[in-house]
């Protein structure tokens, strides 16, 4: 066991006087020592109750016969960093925790571990220091929040950011407005849609990595303290049978947790997460391969926010496991992975449902042909862009039209909210990249502006950024390569036209080259905008979004 390395032999008597402190006995040390890693804190709706699924982890580890050590993490809330510089530090955050897990588990060897995160960040961040680590762990999240009710209309924290845009619209007041911000989240859990965090809890399952319901069990459920308690108890069977990350998450398991990924809609995110697990899994990944996987999995889940329903919908229904069972009904899985249940994929998928046809429904009637994402190249973005096309409108899949352009989301903002966009424009933020921003920040609150001034069909958005997975519309971020890096964005004026073509996976500026040559002669060298700190090193050694903005 890895622990020995702290507990056996003579050598080790001041190690085990260290641990005789934390009240354990001579038998728990020669027992599993199993890490328990949760992000609890008090300033994360999705994180306020992890302190339980912890206790409840601990419980199956100890009913396994093996000894549960809790320890934190950090963990950003982008809906309260949202819009000012602290989301900035959001994806930041995820190799922050990617290293803390490293070091954890290295300068105390634990012989297992249980990853407990669940918003944005937090749950890759951890895949990653898992992966990395390559000793047996599992991950349970807090699962998702409730959906709220508001004229008997389900809402969530997208209608909120949404409503914004519509008070400036004079669409509702302001007393409706703090009414939706009032009844939109109910409680605890990651928010209610296929946002970011919800789609990387799913793609947890799909990986192998996490046992069936860690993506869709409600955070306010007692099936989310049994499942924490049955992963107590897997994590001592990876531990016995030595089964590691790496042994789950082959390049097989890459492949079906892009497919989910299609068959979901999931966020843009995924396109930086999954590239960064696959790095530290050592699984090679190309961006192109999105596309190759889109034009054969269709969409088979709409949930918000491009559809009506919520996790708790797609949960009722069967869950992640339903869909991969549809999926591997047309032959689009690989069901021989391995999984942390220690059973193989295709074993879990006998007892999973069949697709309901409402909220899941069956391959050969989707809701749409082609799966949730879409990586558009083209002389605006050489090395990829990536857009959510299960949450563009059908009007907006191919557009063309003169740019706006800003060069941070708050001139951007300040622009829409000031009804200076108009019907056609292509609004372009740049300089928000991994490196320009720093830190890629999110543009929900200038997505859901534009959707709430009723604007969603007929406006496009450009950045080398990212967006929240609530944010819907033609929002093409990723970028790259960025501004900040001397990509054609930085030489893109106001007024240029920028040709859109999602079908096509285009992204053009319709600008002759000696022009664009002459404009990057008189480009300013790019000014760090944070020049101390954690995030002036971050962008010195982050790649390009296109490469999952990897650390260097």
């Amino acid at each position: 066991m890895r622990s020995e390395k702290m507990t056996k032999g003579p050598a080790r008597a001041p190690h085990r006087g260290l641990l005789k402190a934390l009240g354990l006995t001579d038998s728990e040390m020669k027992r599993p020592l199993i890490g328990v890693a949760s992000a609890w804190n008090e300033i994360i709706p999705g994180h306020m109750h992890l302190d339980k699924v912890a206790e409840a982890a601990c419980a199956g580890v100890r009913m396994a016969g093996g000894v549960p050590i809790r320890f934190g993490a950090i963990g950003v809330c982008d809906g309260l960093a949202m819009n000012h510089e602290g989301m900035k530090y959001s994806l930041m955050s995820r190799e922050i925790i990617a290293d803390s897990l490293e070091i954890m588990a290295t300068a105390h060897p634990f012989d297992g571990l249980i990853l407990i995160p669940n918003c944005d960040k937090v749950t890759p961040g951890m895949l990653m220091g898992a992966l990395r680590l390559n000793i047996p762990a599992i991950v349970v999240s807090g699962g998702p929040m409730l959906p709220g009710r508001h004229k008997g209309k389900a809402t969530d924290l997208i209608s909120i950011f949404e409503g914004v845009g519509a008070h400036a619209a004079g669409k509702i007041t302001e007393e409706e407005l703090e009414n939706l911000a009032a009844h939109s989240c109910p409680g605890p859990g990651s928010c209610a849609g296929m946002f970011t965090a919800n789609s990387m809890n799913c793609l947890s399952e799909a990986l192998g990595l996490a046992l069936p319901g860690n993506g869709t069990i409600p955070a306010v459920s007692a099936d989310r303290l049994r499942l924490a308690k049955m992963s107590g108890e897997a994590v001592m069977n990876l531990v016995e049978k030595d089964i590691k990350p790496r042994d789950l998450a082959t390049a097989s398991a890459f492949q079906n947790a892009l497919a989910v990924d299609m068959a979901l809609g999931c966020s843009t995110n995924t396109t930086l997460h999954v590239p960064a697990l696959a790095h530290e899994a050592g699984v090679a990944f190309e961006l192109s391969s999105i596309n190759d996987i889109s034009r054969k999995v269709p969409h088979l889940v709409s949930l918000s926010p491009g559809g009506a329903h919520h996790l708790v919908e797609l949960n009722e229904v069967g869950g992640v496991m339903a869909v991969m069972k549809e999926l591997a009904r047309a032959s689009l899985l690989d069901t021989l992975v391995m999984t942390a249940t220690g059973k193989t994929l295709g074993e879990i998928l006998k007892t999973a449902p069949d697709a309901d046809g409402q909220v899941l429904r069956e391959v050969a009637m989707p809701y749409h042909k082609e799966g949730g994402l879409a990586v558009l190249y083209g002389d605006l973005a050489p090395e990829g862009s990536v857009v959510k096309q299960s949450a563009v409108a059908d009007t907006m899949m191919t557009h063309t039209g003169p740019a706006r352009v800003f060069n941070s989301e708050e001139e951007a903002t300040e622009a829409i909210m000031a009804r200076q966009i108009k019907p056609g424009d292509v609004v372009v933020v740049r300089y928000e990249g991994p490196k320009g921003g720093p830190g890629m920040r999110e543009m929900l609150t200038p997505t859901s502006a534009i959707m709430g001034l009723g604007l969603g069909g007929e406006v496009a958005m450009v950045t080398d950024g990212r967006f929240s997975g609530g944010s819907r519309g033609a929002v093409i971020g990723h970028v790259s390569p960025e501004a900040a890096d001397g990509g054609p964005i930085a030489l893109v004026a106001d007024g240029d036209i920028i040709e859109i073509d999602i079908p096509k996976r285009t992204l053009n500026l319709k600008v002759e080259p000696a022009e664009l040559e002459k404009r990057r002669a008189a480009l300013a060298p790019f000014e760090p905008k944070i020049k101390h700190g954690y995030a002036a090193r971050y962008a010195r050694a982050v790649s390009s979004g296109a490469r999952g903005a990897i650390m260097e």
